[in-house]
């Protein structure tokens, strides 16, 4: 490992990974740290299919994180027994699940990131360091001077320095080691200005977490758990917003939060080459067993597997009792446990308890697959994290910039310094302040080069979840195309700072300056703006 990078990635989720390919493929030295063993984040270590908008086929992404959707389908097309048909589809959906156009394995997306990666290991560009988390930072005025990380296997430490460095963790821990100003939790109204912000502010009011696990189904067997220890909790379980028990198929819609009853139908009979997978003209969500489907056996050679596989990340296995963040470690560990546990309940209840259609209780024909999460327990490595510490940032990101209520279905706010673009709704799920569902529309929008760039430190630059967003507006800014675009402008901003002797402020402020930046942008394949779009 060289002795000091050109440029320090910690954390190695979609934005980490993205910041390190631009500031290799820019000639830079970087060591990129995760703190599992699987680089990808959302994507892999926390097993989440990919939520996209609906012309990610056509326009509105990188050309990396194209090139990355293009390595998955590849993956499957060269090493699965795919049907003729299916593997000849351009747009193949390896799980032909509704979520997304591209929903695959975690091991699929592991393997398209290494892929990415390697030849940048290969030429000493890039070292990877997978299980070590950072543990402390040190400044000197405006500037990080070092983080230090721990090696999660031997409890081994060591101090790195590097002239730029990027946070890319999944919930902005440089931001708290380093004492940079940030936010947590719910802004208040006042602060904001947004009409879906509460009155007060509450840095503990965040979005639940969740524990995704893979099942596939086989009928006649029986791969019943043993009792989780909180079962009987979690069984009892009603939120006071909730239309029923947490653990039943009845759940609030998201968008107008009346009670739906969710189905569930192992293995359906459709061919999956049938399956649309748009939300903007069917959310395709009240069917739980096909919306997050990562394994289509009817995609491939009759015989090959005996059954799909699909993603459990649900209303049932939302968990809100206690923050991940801010907390303390001891609020956060428990936080983890509770949430494991409630997952484990929501298998459980699927095995023993779980109405049918043929007025039976119960699959026990659901098999946990721990293979395909990469774990002992057969839950995700790393929970679902939504929403991170935020930068306190030059630029920040409010629902008056977004909300299609409020700026109109072609309104939404230009920036003279777009660096991406992205859409999705500014979908919140429930949070542990107790508020339910907040699902606003929104329209595409653009991404800011100032939400990126801290209003006072220097050399540090968010590259995921952290940038200058709300509380609502996380919402949106979330999702995988957007994380992987924010942390690929950071990964490029930091190597062109580096070249042109230049701090991300001043290539932010200057419009000379950022037009130099927006040309390496575009040259690389960076869609800033969005074409005219209809029918959202």
């Amino acid at each position: 490992m060289t002795s000091q990078p050109d440029i320090l990635v910690v954390g190695g989720g979609l934005g980490g990974v993205a910041a390190a390919l631009a500031a290799c493929r820019a000639g830079r030295t970087v060591v990129l740290t995760e703190e599992t063993d699987w680089v990808g984040g959302q994507l892999t270590s926390q097993a989440v299919p990919p939520d996209e908008h609906p012309w990610v086929e056509q326009f509105g992404v990188t050309a990396s994180y194209r090139a990355l959707r293009e390595a998955i389908r590849d993956y499957y097309r060269t090493l699965y027994p795919l049907r003729a048909e299916a593997a000849a589809q351009p747009t193949l959906n390896p799980g032909a699940g509704r979520v997304s156009k591209l929903c695959a394995e975690p091991r699929a997306g592991l393997a398209a990131l290494e892929g990415m990666l390697a030849p940048y290991r290969s030429a000493g560009l890039l070292t990877l360091l997978t299980e070590h988390r950072p543990v402390a930072a040190t400044t000197e005025g405006d500037s990080v001077t070092s983080v230090t990380i721990e090696n999660l296997r031997d409890g081994s430490r060591r101090t790195l320095a590097a002239p730029y460095v990027l946070d890319a963790t999944e919930t902005g821990e440089l931001l708290e080691l380093a004492d940079v100003e940030h936010v947590l939790g719910a802004e208040s109204r006042a602060e904001t200005g947004e009409p879906h912000a509460p009155e007060q502010a509450d840095p503990l009011n965040q979005q639940g977490i969740t524990f995704c696990f893979a099942l596939s189904h086989h009928e006649g067997e029986d791969h019943t758990i043993e009792k989780p220890a909180d079962y009987d909790f979690w069984r009892s379980y009603r939120p006071d917003f909730w239309p029923g028990p947490l653990l039943g198929f009845l759940a609030p819609d998201p968008r107008s939060l009346e009670a739906v009853p969710r189905t569930f139908v192992p293995n359906p009979e459709q061919d999956p080459l049938a399956v649309s997978a748009d939300q903007s003209a069917d959310a395709g969500d009240k069917e739980l067993f096909g919306f997050r489907r990562i394994l289509a056996r009817k995609l491939h050679r009759e015989g090959a597997f005996g059954s799909d596989i699909t993603l459990v990340n649900w209303p049932l296995n939302d968990y809100w009792l206690k923050p991940l963040i801010g907390g303390g470690e001891k609020t956060t560990a428990e936080a983890v446990r509770e949430a494991k546990q409630l997952s484990l309940s929501v298998l459980y209840w699927l095995q023993t308890e779980a109405p049918r259609a043929d007025g039976g209780k119960g699959f026990p024909g659901l098999r946990l697959r721990p293979d395909v999460m990469g774990t002992e327990d057969g839950l995700a490595k790393a929970p679902y994290v939504r929403e991170s510490r935020r930068i306190k940032a030059v630029t920040t990101v409010t629902e008056h910039d977004v909300a299609i209520d409020l700026v109109g279905p072609t309104g939404g706010t230009r920036y003279r310094d777009a660096v991406g673009v992205g859409s999705y709704r500014i979908d919140l799920h429930p949070s542990t302040g107790g508020d339910n569902y907040v699902d606003i529309g929104s329209v595409p929008f653009e991404i800011p080069l100032g939400a990126l760039v801290p209003r006072r430190v220097r050399n540090l630059l968010p590259a995921g979840k952290n940038i200058g967003t709300t509380h609502i507006t996380n919402g949106c800014y979330r999702l995988h195309p957007v994380e992987w675009n924010i942390g690929e402008v950071a990964g490029a901003l930091a190597a062109h700072c580096l070249d042109e002797g230049l701090t991300p402020r001043e290539v932010q402020a200057d419009d000379g300056r950022f037009a130099d930046f927006a040309g390496l942008l575009d040259r690389s394949g960076v869609e800033r703006h969005w074409p005219e779009v209809r029918g959202y």
